[in-house]
C-alpha cells in the first residue's frame, strides 16, 4: 500500500429492501426510512438510506480492501445527497497517508449516486504487523469506529 493508491470501485445497488432492512437493523424507526408516503410529505421524493447504513457500507468498503485483520480506528463521514431506492451508490477511495511505519493508513472515501455525492470522508485503519493481528486487536474493531459529530443529526 502506498500513498495515492486507488481502491477498486464498489457499486452498491440501493434497493428498498436494503434501506428498510438496515434502518430496522440499526433501530432507526424514523418513518422517512420505511414509509414512502410520509417521506414525500416531508419533502423527499421517496424513502432514503440512514447514516448508520452509510457508515457501515463505508466500513465494509475499506475493510474488504484492507483485509480481515485490519482494525478500523476512525471513520469520519459527512452525508450529502440522499440514497433513494432504484439508484446505485459507487464507493471510491484512495490512500492519503501512511504513518507508524506504514501500519496506520488513512483513506479518503466518497460514495456517489445519480444525484451527486452521498457520503464523503476519511477512514483510518491499522494494519497488522507481520504475523497477523491478535484476537484482542481484531475484537476491538467493532468498538473503536466512530462517526464525527457532523453525522449525528444527519439521519
Amino acid at each position: 500500500m502506498r500513498v495515492g493508491e486507488v481502491l477498486p470501485d464498489l457499486p452498491i445497488p440501493v434497493t428498498r429492501t436494503l434501506i428498510v432492512a438496515t434502518a430496522l437493523a440499526s433501530r432507526d424507526y424514523q418513518d422517512v426510512h420505511h414509509d414512502p408516503d410520509l417521506a414525500r410529505e416531508r419533502g423527499s421524493r421517496d424513502i432514503f438510506m440512514n447514516i448508520l447504513t452509510s457508515n457501515g457500507l463505508v466500513d465494509r468498503y475499506v475493510t474488504e480492501w484492507a483485509g480481515p485483520a485490519a482494525v478500523v480506528e476512525a471513520i469520519r463521514i459527512r452525508l450529502g445527497v440522499p440514497n433513494h431506492p432504484g439508484d446505485t451508490m459507487v464507493l471510491t477511495g484512495a490512500v492519503t497517508a501512511k504513518t507508524d511505519e506504514g501500519r496506520r493508513v488513512e483513506i479518503a472515501v466518497r460514495g456517489t449516486n445519480s444525484l451527486g455525492a452521498h457520503v464523503t470522508g476519511t477512514v483510518a485503519v491499522r494494519l497488522p504487523s507481520t504475523g497477523g493481528a491478535s484476537p484482542d486487536t481484531a475484537a476491538a474493531s467493532a468498538s473503536t469506529a466512530t462517526a464525527s459529530p457532523d453525522t449525528a443529526a444527519a439521519s
